[in-house]
Formats: structure tokens, C-alpha cells, sequence
């Protein structure tokens, strides 16, 4: 059934004759008799009963006519919807975030997204870097904040924040008066790190190896904040972005730079060759920029 057919139905039936439809749709009254006899062949059954002075709805035409309006009513609103949805006026955007992006910049972009957009649900899954990818591979999530260097065959990236690893001790600790410190200097050291789900862990030991040692692992947390307690406590070393000294207020921590670049790159990333909905790409466009 086509719907250029109902729709000719319908303002043959609200206009009252075929010639005033015709004048309506700019199109000749045999093109609208053509596709109502359409109509009525495919339905099988008769619409309309003409005579001379005017047109009468049959018992079917008025059934037709009926779920026409409804069916012309439905597509409006498809159409008002799509629209809505083009303005991001409603929509979900699921993050994945690691719990440490999360505290230190997740409520900044939050806020300036819920002001531009304040009837978009941000929907938010907080696990370690690894998993996160994996959720977007799958589709279970949008958009997902990461730890780079990441699979760019999969995933197109885009560089959120740059930092650098520093020396995290407790002000009791023999290093913590340094300005500067080799990797190498931290063999005999206790380490406290993120646990194997986060790619931190990763990135800190295999600097360790580079610097010639396997690194003694005294604690293992998925809290950023529970690490740095427990180094305030001088229950051992970390190694950790410098943004999380300005985020923490112990005052027993003391950062020390390393002579080792040794790189934080955090990256956003959606799948490739994915569909991003309306509202994943507002919220790529309007926070992440």
C-alpha cells in the first residue's frame, strides 16, 4: 500500500470532490482517480459512492478513512521527533570513564553539557581503561575516555588531556625533599598502584622494567584516592598523573619530577564506522573541543 494513495483519499474526502483536491495538490483529476481506483483494488473493496452532487464514505472508506488520519498523524510526529532529536532537545549518551578521569574532569564537562543540553541523560559506567575499550567495541557504550596509545583500526580517537607522571611519597619519606628523581632510584621501593584493570598499572611497570627492575607491588586499589592515603601513610611509592596532586588534599603527600619523561595521554574514543547518534556527537562536539 502506498502512502501517496491514502494521502490522495484523504483530501478527496476532506475537500469534497476530485476537483477540488486536484486544484490542492497541483495535479490532474484523472492522476487523482488513478490512484484512488489504486487504492480501492488493493483493499479490495469500495470508499467512495459518487454521484453528480457529491461524494459519500462507504462503511469501509469510513474504516479507511479512520486510520488514515491516524497513520498522517503518526508520520507528523515521526517527523516533529526527528527533529526534536536533530536539536539533541531529548536523547542518552552513554560514557564509559575510568574512576580517575572521572573525579578529575568528568564534572567540569558535565555541567557544561547539562547547560547546553539539560534533557540529555548522561548515562555513566566508571571501570578501569581496559574494560572501557572493550565496551565501546562492543556498542554497550558511546563514547569512552581511554588511556592512549589505543587500537586505531577500531577506534577513532580524538586527544582529550596531556600530562605527566610524577613521584608520589609521604612527607616522611627520605625522597621527599628531591626536586628530581630517575626512575632507576625507585628498585628497593614498595609500590602502591591502580590494579591490573586499569592501563596506569601497566604504564608504571613496564617503566620500571625500562629503568632495569621488576617493581615490588605492596597494594593494589581501583581508588585513586585509597592510593594516596596509603602512600600519606608511607606504606609505600606510586607513580601517578600530576593532575591528581592538585586534586588530592592531603598535606602529607610531596610530588617529585622524574628525569624520565614519562607521559598521562588521555584520548575519547568511538567506535569506527559506527552510527553516532544526534546526542553522542553534541556532546563530542560541544565538551570535548
Amino acid at each position: 500500500m502506498e502512502l501517496k494513495d491514502l494521502y490522495v483519499f484523504l483530501k478527496v474526502v476532506q475537500q469534497g470532490s476530485f476537483t477540488k483536491a486536484a486544484e490542492e495538490m497541483y495535479v490532474s483529476q484523472p492522476t487523482l482517480s488513478k490512484s484512488l481506483k489504486s487504492l480501492e483494488k488493493e483493499l479490495q473493496v469500495k470508499l467512495l459512492e459518487r454521484s453528480t452532487k457529491s461524494l459519500a464514505l462507504t462503511d469501509a472508506g469510513s474504516i479507511v478513512y479512520s486510520q488514515s488520519m491516524k497513520i498522517f498523524q503518526l508520520v507528523d510526529e515521526l517527523e516533529v521527533l526527528l527533529s526534536d532529536l536533530k536539536k539533541v532537545e531529548f536523547g542518552e549518551v552513554k560514557v564509559g570513564i575510568p574512576p580517575l578521569i572521572g573525579t578529575l574532569f568528568f564534572s567540569k564537562i558535565a555541567s557544561k553539557f547539562n547547560t547546553v543540553y539539560p534533557n540529555v541523560t548522561l548515562q555513566l559506567t566508571e571501570l578501569g581503561a581496559k574494560r572501557i575499550g572493550e565496551l565501546v567495541e562492543e556498542g554497550i557504550v558511546h563514547v569512552g575516555f581511554v588511556v592512549l596509545p589505543i587500537d586505531e583500526q577500531k577506534f577513532d580517537t580524538k586527544v582529550f588531556i596531556e600530562d605527566e607522571f610524577v613521584l608520589f611519597v609521604s612527607d616522611d619519606h627520605f625522597f621527599a625533599d628531591r626536586e628530581i628523581i630517575s626512575i632507576e632510584e625507585l628498585k628497593e621501593e614498595s609500590f602502591i598502584l591502580f590494579n591490573r584493570d586499569f592501563t596506569l598499572h601497566d604504564r608504571v611497570i613496564d617503566a620500571c622494567n625500562t629503568a632495569g627492575f621488576n617493581p615490588f607491588i605492596a597494594f593494589e586499589s581501583s581508588q585513586w584516592d585509597v592510593i594516596i592515603e596509603l602512600v600519606a601513610a608511607n606504606l609505600g611509592v606510586t607513580l601517578l598523573p600530576r593532575a591528581i596532586y592538585t586534586k588530592q588534599s592531603n598535606p602529607k603527600i610531596k610530588i617529585v619530577k622524574l628525569s624520565e619523561r614519562m607521559e598521562w595521554k588521555v584520548g575519547v574514543i568511538t567506535k569506527r564506522n559506527a552510527y553516532i547518534p544526534y546526542a553522542v556527537q553534541k556532546f563530542l562536539l560541544e565538551c570535548i573541543n
